[in-house]
């Protein structure tokens, strides 16, 4: 009877723990589901909600959503519409990125010269009116001809350049206002961005086979106009007193600091390295689209394949994201570059090298001048990209591959497989250090104490009265 009573308790409890295990499991796996909506409400909490959807305009429709939806659509455009050759529609392509190269000066304007009297909603509005503009062009001129769609097409991705710069002003005072939060703010502004770029590559294809790449610009209206909306909500103090004669100095003053910067050894020395990687790694993109889309003897890939092969590079990069920040984050920068350089076969590989560039850059930024020089940084990368984005056209018409021909087009795929190789040979130019630890000497760390450097509270104006 005894032996009886002890199993029958043995098996009681050992319900009791499966009942416990299977509830605890139950609970994790909800609060692992619910955690990024906890996480929203945090941030939403901390830095207003308002904030937060702005930047999910900005980064994930704006920039993410957009890129997806546009980038194929103007593929399309070019050789469809325009009947462009590929080597042709690699030189316009880099000439649509331009505004991004002068991403400096737009932070140099928004810093310093404020419009009627505000400094940043200003910048909103106006970027989201010549997105608007430019789109609704494109879409509703039948007759455009190709000077005049490159025209509206460098306007539009100015609209999205100026809108990015005003939002790393807004996040960057709110990094100083709350320094703990920091880390949250630039993982939204990644995972917002990245979100909205699998989201507009897996529409894409679908889009421009239902509409056509004239009405996907039509659409792109939208992205632009929510910017307007940002920029209405906008709310900060308005400047009483205004001097034009302070913004000549301060325009003065960052120039002088970001040419003294650029001199030491230290930082011209990674950026050297940064463009001729970049510019090394010669696209031949243009070729293979009109390879895999138009060839008699290719694949002949359908609009909506074609998205889907872009969102599945927008996947990867993703995860070479997370990949990053979970494991590589704390290995020094040489390391990563070197493998990340010899495998680079694919978009996931591209942005795990993009990450260790991005977090070097923000250790190269002397204090004072952080958003303007790292906003130069970025536009040194848009300049090696550009350079492999000509250098890539230039291959494809000495190779003569041309919209019928493309015999040639695997010895330029293997001409840029091996000229990727190349930059390893350029590692020494990169600092072997920890990346937690600074670069640039210590005088070039410290801040100064003055009105140049205290930062307006901006926060969003709710909508609704009593929020």
């Amino acid at each position: 009877m005894e032996m009886e009573a002890d199993s029958q308790e043995r098996e009681a409890l050992h319900h009791e723990a499966q009942n416990k295990k299977e509830k605890f499991s139950v609970q994790g796996l909800w609060d692992l589901l619910w955690s990024p909506i906890n996480w929203f409400k945090m941030l939403s909490s901390e830095l207003h909600w308002s904030f937060v959807i702005s930047v999910v305009i900005v980064y994930g429709i704006s920039q993410g959503l957009s890129m997806g939806l546009s980038r194929i659509s103007i593929q399309y455009y070019l050789k469809d519409e325009q009947k462009v050759q590929p080597s042709e529609a690699q030189v316009y392509l880099g000439i649509i990125q331009i505004p991004w190269m002068v991403k400096p000066l737009w932070g140099l304007f928004t810093d310093t010269l404020p419009i009627l009297g505000y400094r940043r909603k200003p910048y909103f509005v106006f970027a989201g009116v010549i997105g608007v503009v430019s789109m609704l062009v494109l879409s509703l001129d039948k007759k455009l001809d190709l000077t005049m769609s490159l025209l509206s097409l460098m306007v539009g991705s100015a609209g999205v350049a100026i809108a990015d710069v005003t939002i790393d002003a807004c996040v960057t005072e709110n990094s100083i206002s709350h320094p703990s939060l920091a880390g949250d703010m630039q993982s939204l502004c990644g995972l917002t961005s990245s979100v909205g770029a699998l989201v507009g590559f897996s529409l894409s294809g679908f889009f421009v086979h239902l509409l056509g790449p004239k009405g996907v610009f039509g659409l792109l209206s939208i992205p632009p106009g929510l910017v307007i909306f940002v920029g209405m909500m906008l709310r900060e103090s308005h400047l009483h007193s205004f001097s034009h004669r302070r913004v000549s100095e301060k325009f003065l003053d960052s120039g002088k600091a970001m040419w003294t910067t650029l001199k030491c050894s230290s930082v011209w020395r990674p950026c050297l390295y940064m463009y001729l990687s970049l510019a090394l790694s010669l696209s031949v993109r243009e070729g293979m689209f009109y390879w895999y889309t138009d060839a008699k003897g290719g694949p002949t890939f359908s609009k909506e394949v074609v998205g889907s092969i872009f969102s599945i590079g927008a996947l990867g990069s993703l995860f070479g994201v997370l990949l990053y920040q979970n494991f590589l984050k704390s290995y020094p920068f040489r390391d990563v570059l070197f493998w990340t350089q010899l495998l680079y076969v694919s978009q996931m590989i591209g942005r795990l090298k993009w990450m260790p560039l991005l977090v070097l850059s923000s250790k190269l930024c002397p204090a004072g001048i952080e958003g303007t020089f790292f906003a130069l940084l970025m536009s040194i990368d848009h300049v090696g990209i550009l350079s492999s984005t000509w250098a890539g056209g230039l291959l494809l018409h000495i190779l003569n591959i041309t919209r019928t021909q493309f015999e040639n087009l695997w010895m330029a795929i293997l001409i840029r497989s091996i000229l990727r190789i190349l930059p390893i040979a350029l590692l020494f130019l990169i600092p072997r250090t920890d990346p937690n630890s600074s670069i640039l000497p210590s005088e070039m760390l410290r801040t100064k104490k003055g009105d140049d450097l205290e930062s307006e509270n901006l926060e969003m104006a709710s909508l609704v009265n009593g929020i």
